[in-house]
């Protein structure tokens, strides 16, 4: 195996140049059109509501296609499943920028979810160059820091970009940064494929999608439920556990399944996907939430606007993550992944309880508690979750858990939406508008959460192969 560690800087940085490339293309499909929502429904002569599910359509499609592209790299070649990606990934950007109707937008944006997996992929591809465990932590820290956001660039360029030339401009500089990016995977990214000669698991894949689309679509409905839709949407979590029963029971019997049983009963498996799961319900409606819903509330919180509270807490946040991710990917090999994931989920913990107690009746203190939560989950937690997914993935079956820990993220995401302000509405005094009673549950509610994750975290066992008892020397 190539360890770009004895090999000239200029290729090591044509390489990180290529894979980040990718990664920021995806990641302005996840959050640059957050401001351009409201524009985009006027335009399109539609409501928030039904806009609003355009985005829950591109994030449902990543999460379906994370489960099973990462396993289809190792055999048909993982540069060509990234180009392949980004491409389609392109064509949906195209779409949506051309279109003339909601229904129309709902098609380009599935057909961008296809890059749901990109960066599992790329970390993929990086761990297959880069052998020495210091140099890949840190490059893992660089790459997974902007799945967290680019520092809140994203955002604020998407909201410039409304506003001087209509929401069509931003998908427009997608598309642009989408044809750069594969520019430069063709140019500089190497080829590999462990798992060449193996025959694709595509049975085992349909009952999974199945399975997970059926929880996610679940969940994003779960707050609209009303009389006339009650029955077929708690028949979704049947369907979703029926299909993954048929998966298991398909996976038992295959001679290359997509997902080994035996594989899952491991600790290294199962522990990881309920750890994230687990921390993402407990932290991601948090902030994206709860905090930005306080911050605008009139009564209850500090009525501000949401442009201000984006740059108050949000950009913050995403700027705290990346400055954060490279130390902690650096610090990983040498002090433990698992470690570093602890100090990062007790700080996300203590500054959770922290901003329930405090923080809603202060705004300086849930700014500061809001950018802790940036360094110790988005530059600590999230670093090390995704790392862990692909360190401790077997290696005759590299994909499969990257891609079941990508939908293990998203599952807790959507759990997140669903618990967190649902505890929040529950607890609010009626009557009392300017309680934040509701507030500190919900926040609570989501450290008890993020609790329990972190006491399964000790189930994890330490990936030994990607760590070092002293700090490794660089050939």
């Amino acid at each position: 195996m190539n360890d770009l560690a004895q090999k000239p800087a200029v290729r090591v940085g044509a390489l990180m140049a290529a894979l980040l490339a990718a990664c920021v293309a995806f990641q302005l499909n996840a959050s640059m059109l957050s401001p351009a929502l409201v524009t985009m429904a006027k335009d399109l002569n539609t409501d928030d509501a039904t806009i609003s599910l355009s985005q829950t359509m591109f994030f449902t499609a990543a999460a379906l296609f994370s489960l099973f592209l990462p396993r289809l790299s190792d055999i048909i070649g993982r540069k060509r499943v990234l180009i392949g990606m980004l491409v389609v990934m392109a064509i949906g950007t195209v779409i949506a920028a051309l279109a003339t109707n909601v229904e129309m937008l709902f098609v380009g944006r599935i057909i961008q979810g296809v890059t749901g997996p990109v960066v599992p992929v790329t970390l993929l591809m990086l761990r297959n160059e880069i052998t020495e465990p210091k140099r890949y932590g840190t490059m893992l820290g660089i790459i997974t820091a902007v799945n967290g956001g680019i520092a809140g660039i994203d955002a604020l360029a998407g909201g410039w970009l409304v506003s001087n030339h209509g929401f069509r401009s931003v998908f427009w500089t997608m598309a642009v940064v989408a044809v750069i990016a594969i520019i430069f995977v063709i140019l500089w990214a190497p080829e590999s494929r462990p798992s060449k000669g193996t025959k694709m698991d595509w049975w085992g894949v349909l009952p999974l999608v199945v399975s997970i689309g059926s929880l996610l679509t679940f969940l994003n409905f779960l707050g609209a439920v009303n009389d006339s839709n009650w029955y077929i949407i708690w028949a979704l979590p049947v369907l979703g556990l029926v299909s993954f029963w048929v998966f298991w029971v398909l996976e038992s019997k295959l001679d290359a399944p997509l997902v080994p049983p035996r594989y899952l009963k491991q600790r290294s498996s199962w522990a990881l996907l309920v750890t994230t799961l687990l921390t993402m319900t407990g932290v991601f409606a948090v902030v994206n939430g709860l905090v930005a819903s306080l911050a605008q509330n009139a009564t209850a919180g500090f009525d501000l606007e949401a442009d201000l509270t984006s740059l108050a807490f949000l950009m913050p946040y995403a700027v705290a993550g990346w400055i954060v991710g490279p130390f902690a990917g650096r610090l990983a090999p040498t002090f433990g992944y698992l470690n570093v994931m602890r100090v990062g989920m007790i700080g996300t913990i203590v500054g959770t309880v922290v901003m329930a107690f405090v923080g809603v009746h202060s705004l300086p203190v849930l700014i500061i508690t809001t950018i802790l939560l940036g360094v110790t989950y988005a530059g600590i937690g999230n670093i090390m979750l995704n790392g862990l997914g692909i360190v401790l993935s077997p290696k005759d079956n590299p994909g499969f858990l990257p891609g079941l820990n990508a939908g293990a993220f998203n599952l807790g995401a959507g759990l997140s939406f669903a618990i967190l302000p649902a505890v929040q509405l529950l607890f609010t005094v009626q009557g009392d508008p300017t309680s934040t009673t509701g507030y500190t549950a919900g926040m609570l509610a989501g450290a008890v959460i993020s609790l329990v994750g972190f006491a399964i975290s000790f189930l994890i066992p330490a990936p030994k192969d990607a760590e070092v008892k002293a700090p490794a020397s660089v050939k």
